[in-house]
């Protein structure tokens, strides 16, 4: 098992609202109003993230990763993770966050001055939420492997991945499932395998995803010139590679203000000597590519 530290993109998890316990309540008082709770995230509850079986893996969120981030951050209450949708806050004083003994609850004021709070509402009460959701980077995780029996009695090893602590962005009432399509689901693995760094990872996932073989470039590493085994150490250096790629804080844009030219001449006498500028230029872009596709920060040249 090892435990890494790792920040390198913008993370969401979707909780159903079969488990998510989303209600609408009346405040009781001369004041009147009501307020919105539900959970956001439930601790130790396997999720499967793509197809653990070949090219996914498993996921919990540990007890306590949300308690460092809630005493340090400012976090806001969305309607599908659209900043201009803004429920609550908890600078203001309307968003209310704390870790229980199940997960993360969230507890918000309601203004009702605000349109898309009563859109909000009326969508909770006929059905069109599907459940919360929440926008995190990972701080902490740690990574395992077990052996699963499939239907058909054969003996696979899978992954798990346990998130030991975040830092959370916001909270999120959602229309739409975490997962809609295949694509979304490769850009979470995406993200948590170039976060980990772990070349043997990427390749055991490209036998049956090889568009996740581009990885490999993000990593550092071309995979025509690595073989499968990888050891911890060329594992940590990769990882270390990966973070020096990317480029800003989390949460910055990720808008480039730099032309691929002037990459490309900042870059100038650190490549061999028959790399032409134009080629530079090409990697500049197609590295670039990569990060949009997968969601990641941009990465340098």
């Amino acid at each position: 098992m090892r435990t890494l530290t790792r920040a390198t993109a913008e993370e969401r998890r979707h909780l159903p609202v079969s488990t998510a316990d989303v209600v609408i309540r009346a405040i009781e008082g001369d004041g009147g109003g009501e307020r919105f709770r539900g959970y956001a995230a439930r601790f130790d509850s396997r999720t499967a993230i793509g197809n653990p079986l070949r090219w996914g893996f498993y996921e919990e969120i540990a007890p306590g990763a949300f308690t460092k981030t809630l005493s340090e951050g400012d976090a806001r209450f969305l309607i599908d993770h659209d900043s201009y949708y803004v429920v609550s806050r908890v600078s203001a004083g309307s968003l209310e966050l704390a870790e229980d003994a199940e997960g993360l609850p969230v507890d918000s004021a309601l203004d009702q001055a605000l349109s898309y709070v009563s859109d909000l509402k009326a969508n909770i009460r006929n059905g069109n939420i599907t459940g919360m959701s929440f926008g995190f980077y990972v701080i902490k995780d740690e990574w395992s492997t077990e052996t699963v029996e499939t239907s058909d009695g054969q003996s696979v090893e899978v992954e798990v991945r346990r998130i030991l602590e975040v830092r959370l962005i916001e909270v999120s009432a959602v229309t739409f499932p975490a997962y809609e399509d295949t694509e979304a689901e490769l850009a979470s693995v995406a993200s948590a395998l170039v976060s980990r760094g772990d070349l043997a990872a990427i390749e055991k996932r490209a036998r049956f995803r090889p568009e996740l073989r581009d990885l490999l470039q993000l990593v550092g590493s071309d995979s025509s010139d690595r073989t499968s085994e990888v050891t911890p150490a060329e594992q940590n250096s990769a990882g270390q590679t990966a973070l020096q790629q990317v480029e800003g804080e989390p949460g910055e844009s990720t808008r480039e203000t730099s032309t691929p030219q002037d990459a490309a001449a900042d870059a100038e006498g650190t490549e061999p000597a028959e790399t032409t500028r134009a080629n530079q230029d090409a990697r500049v872009l197609r590295m670039r590519g990569l990060a949009a596709r997968y969601g990641l920060p941009h990465v340098a040249s």
